[in-house]
C-alpha cells in the first residue's frame, strides 16, 4: 500500500497501480512518466513465477536453474518492506532551514531525510541533490549575505512534496518500480497515522539482493 503526503496531510492512498494513475507529484512532474503495470504488479514483458529465460535449454542449466528456485523457497526470502527498512530514520522538520538540513545529513552521513511537522506527520522529503542544484547557488563571488540568505531558506521551499511514502507491508518489488519510476532515492515509510516509522533506501533494496535470506527476485 502506497500513500501520496503533502503539507496539507494524506492526499492519496492506494495500491501501485492505483499510483502510477496518478498524476504529476510536485517535483516527481520533472520526472519521467510513469510506466503502466499489469494487474499481477509486473512490468510488461516480465516473466511470471518460475519462468525460465527465454533461449535456456541445456538439461544442467535447468536442473541447476530448478535447484536455485527451490532453494530460495527453503530460504524464505524478504518480500516486505518491513523486512529491510530503516527502523530509525532521520527526519527533518519543516521549520528547519537550509543550514540545519545540510548540517544534519553531513553529519549523519547521508542523502535525504523524510521532512515532519510538530507532529511527526510526513510533509516532503529533503534530498542533497535538492540543495546543490546548480539554479538554486548563488554565484561564487556573490555577497555574504546572499549566501546567508540561502542558509536561511526554508527547507519547505525546496523539498519535494507532495512525496509518495510506503507501508510497513508493502511488497519491496512495487516500492523498487516506484523508486524507478520517479527518480528519488527512497521512500518514506508511513504508520496508519502518517507519522514516518522508517525509510527505505535503494541501498537498502541492493543489500537485500545480496543477503541472505535473499530478496525474492523471482515471485
Amino acid at each position: 500500500m502506497f500513500s501520496i503526503y503533502g503539507t496539507s496531510g494524506q492526499l492519496f492512498r492506494g495500491n501501485l497501480e492505483q499510483l502510477r494513475q496518478v498524476g504529476g507529484v510536485g517535483a516527481l512532474a520533472r520526472t519521467r512518466a510513469i510506466l503502466p503495470v499489469a494487474r499481477d504488479g509486473r512490468d510488461p514483458g516480465e516473466a511470471g513465477p518460475g519462468a525460465l529465460p527465454t533461449g535456456v535449454k541445456h538439461p544442467a542449466v535447468l536442473d541447476a536453474y530448478a535447484q536455485t528456485q527451490q532453494g530460495l523457497q527453503q530460504r524464505r526470502p524478504l518480500t516486505r518492506v518491513a523486512d529491510l527498512m530503516n527502523t530509525q530514520p532521520v527526519t527533518l522538520p519543516d521549520t528547519a532551514t537550509v543550514l540545519q538540513a545540510w548540517q544534519l545529513l553531513a553529519n549523519k552521513g547521508i542523502g535525504q531525510a523524510p521532512v515532519v511537522d510538530a507532529a511527526g506527520h510526513l510533509v516532503g522529503l529533503l534530498t542533497r541533490a535538492d540543495l546543490l542544484k546548480p539554479e538554486r547557488l548563488p554565484d561564487p563571488d556573490a555577497h555574504a549575505l546572499v549566501w546567508r540568505a540561502l542558509q536561511l531558506q526554508s527547507v519547505k521551499d525546496i523539498m519535494w512534496t507532495p512525496v509518495p511514502s510506503a507501508a510497513p507491508d508493502s511488497d519491496i518489488r512495487h516500492v523498487a518500480r516506484v523508486l524507478l519510476d520517479t527518480g528519488l532515492p527512497g521512500l518514506p515509510v508511513v504508520d496508519e497515522q502518517g507519522q514516518v516509522s522508517g525509510f527505505v533506501s535503494r541501498s537498502d533494496i541492493l543489500r537485500a539482493v545480496v543477503a541472505d535470506p535473499p530478496l525474492d527476485l523471482w515471485g
